[in-house]
């Protein structure tokens, strides 16, 4: 298993220098096992899989780096967003040909809405379009976060998917608690929780001003609900659990009633273009 580790949040964020610690020492407990760090030189946080206009800007500066630590892993500081790092990474411009991308560790949950706007998330999305599975890793935002402990659990979760074939796309969420604390782990599904909140108009807009966003928690409060009702991503983190969904990236959609709709409107268009010779 060769992995290629990015995030969001730069480099130099905790979040990511801890995960690869942790990396380094599994790849000492196992074979067949390396890495390989190519990550933001800064915050690229709600990138989601955005590359940048690399058409104008296609010289990417990038520097090496030492993770303490993590000394035999390479990593490389580059001047771009989380997605292109992927790219760049998973088609071999840093000497190796990855398996499997790993991001993260981000800091705050990546649950419900956000994970559409996640460049933690969007780093995996992108390698699962050229064919590499993923797991994106987050952790709930806090005092005194927790790094250690998504560290521990993302660790676990790739000891077992190892050796699994397949293009399978993973979203982990753990809440900021020690190992000790966390309750388990609970297959997810993507929550409705947005951070930007819906508001009533008040008065008129003019011509020019400002917007001023109503933000909300990516993970809401846990409601009075039993273990049993708890199933989306944002109210399992907030109940202890660590979250984990499987996502699709970019695909055909097949279903039958896109597909009318799909053959009505090359139907209408169709006839337009007879009418119109």
């Amino acid at each position: 298993m060769r992995l290629l580790i990015t995030n969001d949040d730069g480099i130099d964020a905790p979040g990511i220098q801890t995960l690869t610690r942790a990396v380094a020492r599994w790849i000492t407990e196992g074979e067949n096992r390396s890495a390989v760090v190519v990550a933001p030189n800064r915050n690229f946080s709600g990138m989601s899989s955005a590359v940048g206009d690399v058409f104008a800007h296609p010289d990417v500066p990038f520097e090496r780096r030492v993770i303490a630590g993590a000394e035999s892993i390479e990593a490389f500081a580059l001047d771009a967003a989380p997605a292109l790092c992927a790219i760049m990474g998973a088609i071999g411009y840093f000497g190796t040909q990855p398996t499997f991308v790993l991001s993260g560790i981000n800091a705050g949950a990546n649950v419900g809405r956000s994970v559409l706007h996640s460049g933690t998330v969007g780093a995996v999305l992108t390698g699962g379009q050229l064919g590499l599975p993923g797991l994106a890793v987050s952790v709930q935002w806090g005092e005194n976060v927790h790094y250690d402990t998504a560290a521990e659990v993302a660790v676990d979760v790739l000891t077992e998917i190892e050796g699994h074939d397949g293009n399978f796309l993973l979203n982990l969420n753990v809440p900021n608690l020690t190992a000790a604390e966390l309750k388990g782990v609970k297959r997810a599904r993507v929550s409705t929780a947005g951070l930007v909140k819906p508001v009533s108009p008040t008065e008129p807009l003019g011509d020019a001003g400002v917007v001023t966003l109503r933000l909300g928690q990516a993970s809401p409060e846990l409601n009075d609900v039993s273990d049993e009702e708890l199933d989306d991503d944002g109210a399992l983190v907030a109940a202890g659990y660590a979250a984990l969904s499987a996502l699709r990236g970019i695909t055909e959609e097949t279903e039958a009633r896109s597909d009318l709709v799909l053959r009505k409107a090359l139907s209408a268009i169709e006839r337009h273009l007879t009418d119109a010779r």
